[in-house]
């Protein structure tokens, strides 16, 4: 069964070490190209962030939500010489992120906590590995970003590096919830349905040993997503590896991502049942979790 993976994420580590039985992990570069593959039917399951995924199954209604492989703090990161020490100091301030993603959505929550918009910012419009250096060099001010590249900038600004929170919430205005998606074409095939009940037995078990024994699996993951022990240990403290579904939180989630969904696909906003739709926690449960 080929299931796509985002290979430079830290989140993706229970597929990437994890070898699940009946799997065959297809790396790719970003969410957005692993939810393009599930979208095209090129593969039979996904990895994303639940960003990807409410703008995936309006293309594909027949996409389902079937596994929180991983929950990931993110964090804002900005140049104290540039004069920024808060939120609100960002107006006016040249701030990257990728947009329709995650990135987006987190930059606008955060945002938002400080009565701004994008139209209060001058956007920087960037892949994420582009991020740090950008800030190094002066072209941007803040990010907005997913591990581990806000550890990568931290580390390469030293003292010049202020970390943002939300002030209503601290230290985070948004978790992003890293879930394995599906559709219904797989749920209903009983062989291809077995398959991922095998697997997640399996991710549920890597699952504990990271979270248990996560020094021990650091090497591995760091050659699995190209990214330093060093710079994994830092970031750490932002991720927990679930592996189960809380339909509750993530619809909670969904909904109020929604708004912004719509005006990324420039159309309506979908119900609360619609969306509710999307998750499927059969398989979960089939698996014991």
């Amino acid at each position: 069964m080929p299931v796509a993976v985002n290979q430079t994420t830290i989140e993706s580590g229970p597929l990437l070490i994890g070898s699940p039985p009946g799997i065959r992990v297809v790396r790719l570069p970003n969410g957005r190209a692993a939810s393009a593959r599930l979208v095209a039917g090129q593969v039979d399951a996904a990895t994303g962030s639940e960003t990807q995924a409410t703008l995936s199954a309006v293309l594909r209604p027949q996409l389902r939500v079937i596994l929180t492989l991983a929950e990931c703090h993110y964090r804002m990161v900005g140049r104290r010489s540039a004069g920024i020490h808060r939120i609100a100091d960002l107006r006016g301030k040249r701030v990257a992120y990728t947009p329709a993603t995650s990135s987006e959505y987190f930059l606008r929550v955060m945002l938002a906590t400080a009565g701004l918009d994008l139209a209060d910012i001058a956007p920087v419009k960037l892949e994420p590995e582009a991020m740090p250096p950008a800030l190094v060099r002066g072209q941007a001010d803040a990010m907005a970003m997913w591990e581990p590249h806000p550890q990568n900038a931290i580390d390469a600004l030293g003292q010049d590096a202020i970390v943002m929170t939300d002030p209503r919430k601290p230290p985070h205005a948004y978790f992003e919830r890293f879930n394995l998606n599906t559709t219904t074409a797989v749920l209903n095939d009983p062989a291809r349905r077995a398959a991922l009940v095998r697997a997640i037995r399996t991710i549920a078990e890597v699952s504990q040993e990271l979270t248990a024994h996560p020094r021990k699996h650091w090497p591995a993951l760091s050659q699995a997503v190209n990214a330093p022990v060093s710079v994994i240990e830092k970031a750490w403290p932002q991720f927990r590896f679930p592996a189960r579904l809380d339909t509750e939180s993530l619809i909670a989630v969904l909904t109020d991502m929604e708004p912004w969904a719509a005006g990324v696909q420039k159309r309506a906003p979908r119900s609360r049942g619609e969306l509710a739709a999307m998750l499927d926690p059969g398989v979960a449960r089939e698996a014991g979790r």
